[in-house]
């Protein structure tokens, strides 16, 4: 006997997670099932919407007002604004106080690990005081173990770009990490806060940091400062030094990823669905342009699942969503999956124009995978995030933004038609 639900989510990123979110308020009855944990710990942590065009090289200011000049397969196109607003206000209720941005349509420049300066729509408030339109004097602070973030690098980078002056210290972090010098390591570190030569280990690191601060009026750390105690880390570390502490988002594995994650997987059970993880999808049944049933593996063995409506999230190239089998080919429902003219999976330039970047299902204006000829594969399955194509989300900066818009879009209408 199948297990039952009148929506069925597959795939557990940040479309998925919308997606059932989405669903949920709606008031249906929605479960999400995933092969494997979500690769947000992966990501910055940030949420971009739309930070670049590809004719362009300057930073998107307004991304709705970019979105006018994109093409008509882009998904936002398909969506609409009003979606992407939608999914934006979802969001932020979701995330309450931890994120920034919401109170305007322009993007943010956020200070990177990497000296860059990055447009994004929404960010975590631990960033918000390290913004690049800020110009306090600023002391960027690295750690002598984690080699991902070198002070000296960002604060020449930033120098030269943004408006305000910034200098660099590097200090030894209070405990040694000899094993595992990574940033859920110190973050680790800091949320239990044990005592090392006498005081804790925040009050130990703002000892480190004190006799650099000078006229600096905020301090910028690589983004490890906790991820269940992560106020209280820099609010301890503020005390202490007297100066505004933000953190800069740093590349996988990301404390602020981790946040994100926790954060949305709370809010998706909060609204009262079931989340499964570890449970792959292995084969499907279907009848008449609709699917009956899928089956998932459940510790070998092979669990149907029935639903009114199915949406599929479950990534691009990267994710595994979009596979490579000789043709591109969606992996679950093998979906119509349109060959770019150039196969090349290789270019000289890595932030090139690469043709697979834009592979995906094409959709119609209800989000339903589309076949050869034009019509629905299947009139119950809906697609979001990034198993679409016609879009590049990288060179874009728009993952985020379209993962967010198109699960809200694909789980709001999947709960309406089991509704009406």
């Amino acid at each position: 006997m199948a297990i039952d639900q009148q929506v069925l989510v597959i795939g557990g990123g940040i479309s998925g997670l919308t997606a059932t979110l989405a669903a949920a308020r709606e008031g249906v009855d929605v479960r999400l099932v995933s092969a494997a944990e979500t690769t947000l710990h992966h990501a910055s942590g940030l949420l971009d919407v739309l930070g670049s065009l590809p004719e362009s090289d300057e930073p998107v200011v307004d991304p709705f007002a970019a979105m006018e000049d994109l093409p008509a397969e882009h998904p936002y196109s398909i969506v609409g604004e009003s979606a992407v607003r939608s999914g934006l206000a979802m969001i932020d209720d979701a995330l309450g106080g931890a994120y920034c941005g919401g109170h305007t349509d322009r993007n943010a420049l956020v200070v990177t690990y990497g000296g860059e300066c990055k447009p994004t729509a929404r960010y975590p408030a631990s960033v918000a005081p390290g913004l690049a339109s800020d110009d306090r004097a600023t002391l960027f602070v690295g750690f002598e173990r984690e080699t991902a973030f070198d002070a000296e690098t960002v604060a020449a980078s930033v120098t030269r770009s943004c408006a305000f002056d910034a200098r660099a210290a590097t200090v030894a972090f209070p405990v040694v990490v000899r094993d595992d010098p990574t940033a859920r390591r110190f973050a680790h570190l800091l949320d239990r806060n044990e005592r090392v030569e006498g005081r804790s280990i925040r009050a130990a690191l703002a000892d480190a940091i004190a006799p650099h601060v000078g006229d600096a009026e905020r301090i910028g750390l690589p983004a490890v400062l906790g991820i269940d105690e992560a106020a209280a880390v820099r609010a301890t570390l503020e005390d202490r030094l007297d100066a505004t502490v933000f953190e800069v988002p740093m590349g996988p594995p990301s404390v602020l990823g981790r946040r994100l994650e926790r954060r949305l997987y709370a809010a998706v059970e909060a609204a009262g669905a079931r989340v499964e993880t570890g449970r792959p999808v292995v084969d499907f049944d279907a009848t008449r342009g609709s699917i009956d049933r899928v089956s998932v593996d459940r510790s070998g063995q092979r669990i149907p699942y029935a639903a009114d409506e199915v949406v599929l999230a479950t990534g691009g190239v990267a994710g595994g969503g979009i596979t490579d089998d000789g043709r591109l080919c969606e992996s679950i429902f093998d979906c119509h999956v349109a060959q770019p003219d150039d196969p090349t999976w290789a270019a000289a330039d890595p932030f090139g124009d690469h043709a697979f970047a834009r592979a995906g299902v094409t959709v119609d204006d209800r989000l339903r995978p589309l076949d050869r000829s034009g019509t629905p594969e299947y009139d119950t399955l809906r697609a979001a995030g990034s198993v679409l194509g016609g879009f590049d989300p990288a060179a874009e900066l728009s993952g985020s933004g379209v993962s967010i818009a198109t699960g809200y879009a694909a789980g709001t209408a999947a709960a309406r038609e089991v509704l009406a």
